[in-house]
């Protein structure tokens, strides 16, 4: 069974999923979320089709081909020009990562019947997604982003997908609090310090789990917010997103929104899996990682401008609409700024669109006239606590966590 056929409903239940947002008054959300399933030419894609690349493997062979770069079968990466202009990215547009194969579709014939073990709490007991409904519902739109968006940047060029700007989306999940499961099961046991999520992924024979399951573990105040989702976009989270239940941590980046969630454990340590341990590691140049350097957990403030981008060729001297998109991490973003000459002179641009909360990124647009010749065009956010996206990269060796302002810059022509 293809996934297409297994994970992605008709346009009369999408339509259903709409309506039922709207009529729960999340009319901000529901509004934003106009056109999801549309096909990208109705705006979202650019006016000339980008060559054609890799084909779409076949698990996603649902998504928009205009919209996708595919490095490899497991990276597939949003073009900038994609982004569009509604705030909520469309799940044919969204990246793809997968640290395994992604699972056989047949996981999500019965998504109601997806068991998750709930650990680390004084009444631990077994789940379905059945029965996680019926203990409670919120829904929220975070920023999920790769760890690695922008290592394409680094000059040192560090394994791993050289990711520019679009392994990253602002997307609508809807589940139950991690915090109502707690609560449902007893509340947490004594000392326990971490959160931790289990992936469902079928993992290799013959090799030690724990050199390549995903296994992630975050500090437990991150359980204030999280949720188990079973929902994205107001429809059935797809099997290339990690239906039919993943683990939303909002503000943190994507590797710890384990997918396909079998598993989620309340722990005195961290997990002592080789992704925990070793992997996601802020790691000095040259070094490998080690459980004494910082984990990729928390995401940074962040901004970038999609439009005009050189893919769109040479534009015309006159008044220019800049485009673009920021967030704040864990903190709610509060403003941003454009230079058009490169950072010698800035001004503030507007937000556009609905507020989504602090988890979510803003829209902004500035206008400005641009003459003849080379621009170089570039933005920098502020998040609520005051923390400015900064103008360098911090080096490290995976190439992680950058949100260098002079790294995402565009270079533009005008005639």
């Amino acid at each position: 069974m293809s996934e297409k056929n297994a994970s992605l409903p008709s346009d009369t239940t999408i339509n259903t999923a709409r309506r039922r947002l709207m009529a729960g008054g999340a009319t901000a959300i529901a509004a934003s979320m106009t056109g999801l399933a549309r096909a990208a030419s109705t705006g979202n894609a650019p006016a000339t089709p980008p060559a054609p690349g890799k084909p779409l493997p076949p698990y996603v062979a649902w998504k928009d081909p205009n919209a996708m770069i595919v490095h490899t079968g497991n990276t597939l990466e949003t073009r900038r020009s994609a982004f569009g202009s509604s705030i909520i990215t469309p799940s044919e547009q969204l990246y793809v990562r997968n640290n395994l194969p992604a699972p056989d579709a047949s996981i999500v014939a019965d998504r109601d019947g997806w068991e998750i073990a709930v650990e680390g709490v004084k009444n631990p007991r077994t789940l379905t997604v059945k029965e996680l409904k019926t203990l409670g519902l919120e829904t929220m739109a975070t920023v999920l982003q790769c760890s690695g968006n922008g290592r394409g940047y680094f000059p040192s060029k560090p394994s791993g997908t050289a990711w520019q700007v679009g392994a990253a989306g602002c997307v609508v999940w809807s589940g139950v609090p991690v915090r109502v499961v707690v609560e449902a099961l007893g509340g947490m046991v004594d000392g326990a310090a971490y959160m931790t999520g289990t992936g469902g992924e079928k993992l290799p024979d013959g090799i030690d789990p724990k050199s390549v399951m995903v296994e992630r573990s975050v500090p437990r105040s991150a359980m204030a917010d999280a949720l188990l989702a079973w929902e994205m976009n107001g429809v059935p989270i797809p099997l290339a997103h990690g239906g039919p239940l993943r683990l939303i941590v909002p503000g943190y980046s994507g590797v710890n929104n384990i997918k396909y969630v079998r598993r989620l454990a309340f722990t005195t340590e961290q997990t002592d899996a080789a992704i925990q341990r070793t992997g996601y590691r802020i790691s000095p140049p040259g070094q490998k990682g080690d459980p004494s350097q910082p984990s990729v957990w928390e995401m940074n403030v962040k901004s970038w401008i999609n439009s005009p981008a050189p893919e769109g060729g040479p534009l015309s001297a006159g008044l220019v609409q800049v485009k673009g998109v920021a967030f704040g991490g864990v903190h709610a973003v509060q403003g941003v700024e454009v230079s058009v000459d490169g950072g010698k002179t800035w001004q503030a641009a507007k937000f556009v669109g609905p507020d989504l909360g602090r988890y979510a990124w803003r829209q902004f647009v500035l206008p400005v006239k641009l003459s003849a010749g080379t621009h170089t065009l570039a933005c920098r956010a502020t998040d609520a606590k005051g923390n400015r996206q900064p103008e360098e990269r911090m080096e490290n060796a995976a190439g992680y966590n950058n949100t260098s302002w002079r790294d995402h810059a565009l270079t533009i022509q005008v005639v």
